[in-house]
């Protein structure tokens, strides 16, 4: 059944969950929805859907940004077992392939194949895919277009890029990846092997990278802000939250005036957003 999107008051966006225990986020409207990744088991997806009235059936779609375990657990589930397409570039779908923690291969008509920069649509949502910096076998970032929306997520930035400032300044919601303190990963406990592939432009975005970033980006037309991926060993809500809503004070935005600025938290479902 095709729906007239524009015709929808509600639009809704959360968090399953964020972070190395498991990411996904919903995006839909009183009708349909759909997932970006899949990180988290079928139950636990299940069950938080049901905790913001959100039934599996309007589930149309899965959209996967990368190959990771953490952003693909249930995605063979999602694909095979439920039959929901699951959304991804050529190099995403051979990595889940090649996963062998993930138990279902996608295969068959629940596979859907696409390019980054071109735009494609389920039902009344536009997508374009876009590349993100990060060592998976291929990472994108997704910038979504419904209504008089437009929605920019990206999580396990590398780097900086010219292609992912382009795609947030056109953003009125915003969801970023602010994944660990700087000093609390210097001088913490994970080997010199690990706090170099964090920090070493293919690994994660830093607070203080992500609120540089913002403070440049920022438009007036942006309205929302969600940090995500945040780090269980080197990091803090409380700690993102801060280093952004001052980096961005400093630029003369106000948190709470200007734009809303929320945190992911991990393995937490979030307040369902109304947009």
């Amino acid at each position: 059944m095709q729906y007239n999107l524009f015709s929808c008051d509600k639009f809704s966006f959360f968090s399953l969950g964020s972070g190395s225990c498991g990411n996904s986020y919903y995006l839909g409207n009183s009708h349909y929805g759909m997932l970006i990744d899949a990180g988290l088991g079928p139950r636990v997806i299940r069950k938080r859907l049901g905790e913001h009235g959100i039934d599996f059936s309007s589930i149309y779609a899965l959209l996967v940004t990368h190959d990771h375990y953490d952003h693909i657990k249930s995605a063979g589930y999602l694909g095979e077992r439920l039959n929901i397409p699951v959304y991804a570039t050529e190099k995403v779908h051979r990595g889940i392939r090649n996963c062998p923690l993930v138990k279902n291969s996608i295969n068959g008509t629940s596979r859907r194949i696409i390019e980054k920069g071109e735009p494609f649509q389920i039902e009344d949502f536009r997508i374009t895919a876009f590349d993100i910096p990060h060592d998976s076998s291929e990472n994108t970032g997704f910038f979504f277009e419904f209504g008089n929306h437009k929605l920019t997520l990206a999580t396990d930035i590398g780097a900086i890029t010219e292609e992912l400032s382009h795609y947030a300044a056109k953003a009125n919601h915003l969801v970023i990846e602010s994944n660990y303190d700087e000093e609390m990963l210097r001088s913490g406990s994970y080997p010199y092997y690990l706090k170099q592939r964090i920090s070493n432009g293919t690994g994660h975005l830093s607070n203080r990278q992500a609120a540089e970033f913002l403070a440049n980006t920022c438009t007036s037309h942006l309205r929302n802000i969600w940090l995500c991926h945040l780090s269980g060993d080197n990091n803090s809500p409380e700690l993102a939250y801060e280093t952004v809503k001052e980096e961005l004070a400093r630029k003369g935005i106000a948190v709470g005036e200007n734009v809303r600025l929320d945190v992911f938290r991990r393995n937490l479902l979030s307040p369902k957003f109304e947009l």
